[in-house]
């Protein structure tokens, strides 16, 4: 074991007590538990050694218990230099089978300290173990608010903040530890315990209702149904307690299972692997997700491009169809940035082909050639089912690379759209290699600018028949809501990877091993940013992959349950994530498709998607949802320089882009239950119309100033949070800016390279005090690093302060300025919010840089009055971005 060392001063305190005897009241459950025999520690690591205190007789069904288990305990990083800056407010538990190795998330996946076991074999005194517990020992490093304590005989233990001695984890005695089934449960005060997370399923609610069940199995489970398993495996949760604290738990542990939340308590049923959770002490949102990508990896920087608005649908019938699309939002003069194609493309459904009929290289090379000189991107699928075809290039190659998922002995056999198919295991480096090689030699047919990965739960439309014990586990987690077997419409559970990995572990991890593989097999062969979009994620798949909310309906309640989904993923560190905008199965309606254009514009993930024989639903279809599509993502084009440093924030932080409303105002208890509106970053609310035939649209603004984005008044001031009734707005979601917000906007345009030429201008938004502040974050937009070392970028931090005279003063400070562009590119508008006078001023004076500017042709002031308050409009400027500038406005308004 490495020798610890010394803290140093900037660490945060974390205490470890051990104390002999139980301070939680058992359940009541038939179940035994363990206890503690020995422990050991140092520094900022302990190590006890559990053994059973008895069967359990009540789950006798699931298997014998195991007999001794090792606990260690330690703040992550302590020792390593390279995770110094991470051990202040992490803490790891990890309880495992003492005497037998067992399956775990492995290494290479999501990279982390190793665990550091201190093994009792032999009862010790001394300063290392002792025989039985002391009743309690401190284990410290200095300044941290998570405190460990264990206890003894039966064995639980407790997560708690020093700060203020709130229990954040409260574990029963009742530890269960079987070979395939675990069982822990955490205590949970139910009236100020506010969770959300664990996914991926689609619920009616952002905050977790009491009484659910979770399970977490990947599958090709249509995201129209509720409160069912879908896509994605996320064991991860973030409680928010008044008045606004907030830490996260992590069970990283990739096996199926059901966590079950009734509110006073969390109870989680695993069917194999370790018990290893995080606890991540926040104490606010967004330190937590901070923390939390800290371990599973920071966001992957998309392209610029991909937050332009993005066209598909499975059944486009060819080429031809495809150019009508592009023609028919060019005639509506709607934007469009990126076309896709679904399986449509393919020869009898073969990744990396073409069909000779209606999609051929003849047709689709010189459409997408043209798709790239208009500024626009083109984006195809992938399935991982190999077709067997013996004919069939791709095929012929994995198999003399031997790369294909096995059971029994040789390549296992499924079905999916092209017939029979092996899937690549990307457990084994070669699959990742044969991958890269397929995609850089399509691209060489067609140069497509991203890929997306769908059906790689993975989907099979067999139910493969049980082989042996793991495809049919003791326990059966509620997959589908109805316990279906785990084998069914996947990969079995019985099948092996590379390296001797059942399927029954690994399950879960296929959706971000092929995103990892995807990611790195673009970047390979275009030297520039990533994009991939994968239906089926894991803990950390958002440092490959965006996301969307896979097959939803065209239904008003599917509209409504994006949200959730959009916000759940953001504490996932998945924050590029949208919707199927108008829905992707089912009939939509001209009014659905209006409204969800107008909620979809502001997905950091924007595409409208829909099936095969379902109604078209372009937007340009309708005249109305035409009109609203212009107006919302006209809107959309405007942010995008600010959307777009949200995505840098998003990648060295984790902050979501998009946010609920607690994320910025904690300590109002009121935004806890808030799902119907969303933050884009830390102050522009979208409050959208999510009702059919609505006239109406409730939204609930925090304390402060909130401005119309579309006409600059003042909506709402408050100074305690109000729920505010709002007349339905025929084309458009209502979107506000904060007080003390100031937003980088550009021009809208047809895409986003002929918005980014545009000049910039700045929305001030002052809030009650008279200050204001924002950043810019520029680059070339597909540069593989984003605010990296290697990389060339900008950025810049604006401020704004009202002083006692009213003269109002705008500063821009650069902070990195490697981005040459930044020296041409011009501010030309500031517009400033929030001034006290509804009258224009008698004189209206303009400084920059300590010289005043007078007005002419070029340079223009005005000032209007909206909402009780003023703004001033202060045009024809050239402020140079990356360069520092103070710009002055006095205004007078006495005769």
């Amino acid at each position: 074991m490495a020798t610890p060392r010394s803290a140093p001063a900037s660490c945060l305190l974390l205490l470890i007590l051990l104390a002999v005897g139980s301070l939680a009241v058992s359940r009541g459950d038939d179940c035994c538990g363990y206890n503690v025999v020995s422990v050991a520690g140092s520094g900022s690591a302990l190590s006890a050694r559990l053994e059973l205190a008895g069967e359990t007789p009540a789950l006798a069904e699931l298997g014998p218990d195991v007999q001794r288990l090792s606990l260690t305990t330690r703040q992550p990083g302590d020792g390593h230099p390279f995770l110094s800056l991470e051990t202040d407010t992490r803490l790891r538990v990890r309880i495992t089978d003492a005497d037998h190795p067992r399956w775990e998330v492995p290494q290479d996946i999501i990279p982390r300290p190793a665990p550091e076991d201190v093994y009792l074999d032999a009862p010790c005194s001394g300063n290392g173990a002792s025989s039985s517990p002391p009743r309690t020992r401190v284990l410290s490093t200095v300044g941290s608010d998570l405190v460990f304590t264990i206890h003894a005989s039966p064995f639980r233990f407790t997560v708690s903040r020093r700060s203020t001695g709130d229990v954040l984890f409260d574990t029963s005695p009742n530890l269960v530890f079987k070979d395939r089934y675990l069982e822990l449960t955490s205590a949970l005060p139910a009236d100020r315990a506010s969770l959300y997370g664990l996914g991926e399923q689609t619920k009616r609610t952002f905050r977790l209702r009491h009484n659910d069940t979770f399970t977490l199995w990947t599958a090709d489970i249509v995201a129209s149904n509720v409160d069912l398993n879908l896509y994605g495996s996320h064991p991860f949760y973030m409680d928010v307690r008044p008045p606004g604290t907030a830490h996260g738990v992590l069970l990283l542990n990739s096996n199926g299972m059901d966590v079950l939340y009734a509110g006073s308590y969390v109870t989680y049923k695993v069917i194999g692997g370790v018990l290893d959770f995080y606890f991540f002490a926040g104490p606010s949102p967004l330190a937590v997700v901070d923390q939390y990508t800290q371990l599973v990896g920071r966001p992957a920087p998309m392209p610029y491009w991909s937050f332009g608005f993005h066209q598909c649908r499975y059944g486009y019938e060819n080429v031809a169809d495809l150019k009508g699309v592009v023609a028919g939002y060019a005639k509506a003069k709607i934007p469009l940035e990126v076309m896709w194609t679904d399986i449509d493309y393919m020869n009898k459904f073969q990744d990396f082909t073409l069909n000779p009929a209606n999609f051929s290289f003849a047709e689709l090379r010189p459409f997408v050639d043209r798709l790239h000189q208009n500024g626009q991107k083109y984006v195809l699928i992938l399935d991982p089912g190999i077709s067997t075809d013996p004919t069939y290039g791709t095929f012929i190659r994995g198999m003399q690379q031997d790369i294909f998922l096995k059971r029994n002995g040789t390549n296992y056999l499924g079905k999916v759209f092209p017939g029979e198919v092996y899937f690549p295991d990307f457990m084994n480096p070669r699959a990742a290699e044969f991958w890269a090689n397929e995609i850089s030699l399509f691209r060489r047919t067609i140069p497509v600018d991203g890929l997306w990965i769908d059906m790689n739960e993975i989907a099979n439309f067999i139910n493969p028949e049980p082989m042996n014990a793991l495809d049919d586990p003791p326990y059966r987690i509620n997959s589908n809501g109805f316990h279906r077997p785990i084998n069914n419409l996947t990969t079995p559970a019985s099948a092996v990877h590379y390296g001797g990995v059942s399927e029954y572990d690994a399950h879960n991890l296929f959706g971000l091993l092929e995103s990892r593989a995807t990611n790195h097999a673009l970047l390979r062969d275009t030297g520039r940013r990533p994009f991939v979009l994968s239906r089926s994620t894991f803990v950390g798949s958002g440092r490959y992959t965006a996301h969307w909310t896979g097959d939803n309906a065209a239904k008003w309640d599917d509209l409504r349950y994006s949200i959730n989904t959009m916000l759940s993923f953001g504490l996932f560190g998945v924050p590029m994530i949208g919707a199927d905008i108008c829905g992707f199965g089912g009939v939509t309606t001209e009014e659905l498709c209006g409204r969800w254009i107008q909620l979809g514009a502001f997905y950091p993930f924007a595409r409208d998607h829909s099936a095969i024989d379902t109604v078209r639903r372009e937007p340009y279809l309708w005249a109305s949802v035409a009109a609203s599509a212009r107006k919302s993502l006209g809107l959309r084009y405007r942010l995008l320089p600010y959307i777009y440093t949200l995505m840098h924030e998003a990648h060295t932080t984790g902050a979501p882009i998009a946010r609920p409303l607690f994320f910025s105002y904690p300590e109002d208890v009121t935004t806890y239950g808030v799902d119907r509106q969303f933050l884009l970053g830390r102050g522009v609310l979208v409050s959208p119309v999510l009702e059919q035939g609505a006239t109406t649209v409730e939204a609930y603004f925090p304390a402060g100033r909130w401005f119309c984005l579309y006409d600059h008044s003042l909506a709402v001031d408050t100074r305690s949070g109000e729920r505010v009734t709002l007349p339905a707005l025929a084309d458009t979601a209502y979107v506000h800016v904060a007080g003390g917000s100031i937003l980088p906007l550009q021009q809208s345009a047809m895409t986003t390279a002929q918005a980014r030429r545009t000049p910039f201008h700045l929305l001030v938004a002052l809030a009650e005090d008279g200050t204001a502040a924002g950043d810019l974050f520029l680059d070339d937009g597909e540069s593989p690093e984003m605010g990296g070392t290697r990389s060339e970028f900008s950025l810049v931090k604006f401020s704004c302060a009202t002083w006692s005279d009213g003269m109002i003063r705008l500063r821009s400070q650069v902070v990195h300025n490697s981005y040459a562009p930044s020296r041409t590119l011009v501010i030309s508008k500031v517009v400033i919010m929030g001034l006290q006078s509804t009258e224009p001023p008698r004189n209206f004076a303009v400084y920059v840089n300590g010289a005043e500017v007078q007005a002419n042709r070029a340079v223009s002031t005005s000032y209007r009055s909206r909402g009780g308050l003023g703004a001033a409009h202060v045009g024809g400027q050239s402020l140079v971005v990356g360069e520092e500038f103070e710009l002055k406005v006095a205004m007078s308004y006495l005769a």
